[in-house]
């Protein structure tokens, strides 16, 4: 076992550490879901085309912000309202105030606080609490991830017809045509194959509703990780396989970010990658 990788066991096999650093984590978002619960949008602020953001998601990533520095002010952090990369360290919280924002300001109850802990760029703690619909995941690395306390476990769906896929929502503004094309050939390729199609519009919830096996997979074409950290571990820690889009393991480098009940794999990938082939095919 390499040093990194031995730093990296000692440190997930510390119980006392880590289950403090839990704690924490439970505290920040549960502060943050009280606000995102009981206020409304507020201003709202253009941050690009059809992109919004609220006064709820400003004031609640400060809140946490804050908060996680006064208890861990040696430990950096990243969110999605206020991005400011000299604050990553060996130690790292990732925020999304609220995943779905447009979910909520139309009053939509789809929608997530998203917060996880790295180490060196892994993942080590993760919660995604969902306000409005009363239920928060969980997960430890190495220790399964949870719901409410209940372990989670990834779907046992075997066929693409009995399954039920959500793809991630479309988006606006520069450079975005061709990851929108590739999006109407997933609907076009899997609509043909699968029970169902979704697009809920919020990143976390997807991950989070395929560890407990609502949703069969869950495909998002972008690897933001206010977005997407957190769900990639509780997805893994409850067994499912979480790719980037040419099939190889997840990673922080990776440019999407799929996670699929392990008996769908390679049917789920095969017509993955057929979508990524006509949608190139079409813009030569």
């Amino acid at each position: 076992m390499n040093d990194k990788r031995n730093a990296e066991y000692q440190l997930t096999n510390n119980e006392s550490y880590m289950h403090s650093l839990m704690l924490i984590a439970h505290k920040a978002t549960s502060r943050a879901s009280a606000i995102v619960r009981s206020q409304p949008p507020g201003q709202l602020t253009i941050k690009g085309d059809r992109d919004l953001t609220t006064e709820v998601d400003i004031s609640v990533e400060q809140l946490v912000r804050n908060y996680l520095a006064e208890v861990t002010p040696n430990m950096g952090f990243l969110g999605e309202e206020q991005t400011d990369h000299n604050h990553i360290n060996e130690f790292t919280w990732i925020f999304d105030p609220i995943d779905g924002t447009i979910n909520f300001i139309h009053g939509q109850p789809l929608c997530a606080v998203s917060l996880s802990l790295t180490h060196n760029h892994n993942t080590i703690i993760a919660i995604i609490d969902l306000p409005f619909i009363g239920a928060r995941y969980s997960a430890l690395r190495s220790r399964g991830s949870y719901a409410n306390g209940e372990q989670l476990h990834a779907s046992t769906t075997k066929t693409l017809s009995e399954a039920l896929v959500s793809i991630d929502q479309f988006t606006f503004g520069e450079h975005t045509e061709s990851t929108n094309r590739t999006r109407l050939h997933l609907i076009e390729h899997l609509g043909k194959r699968v029970q169902r199609l979704r697009i809920h519009g919020t990143s976390a919830l997807d991950l989070a509703w395929t560890a407990h096996g609502r949703l069969d997979a869950c495909i998002i074409l972008g690897n933001k990780p206010w977005d997407t950290n957190a769900g990639v571990l509780i997805s893994f820690e409850a067994g499912a396989q979480v790719l980037d889009s040419d099939g190889s393991e997840h990673s922080v480098h990776s440019t999407a970010t799929i996670a699929i009940a392990p008996n769908l794999q390679s049917d789920l990938m095969a017509a993955i990658q057929a979508a990524f082939s006509d949608a190139s095919d079409m813009k030569l």
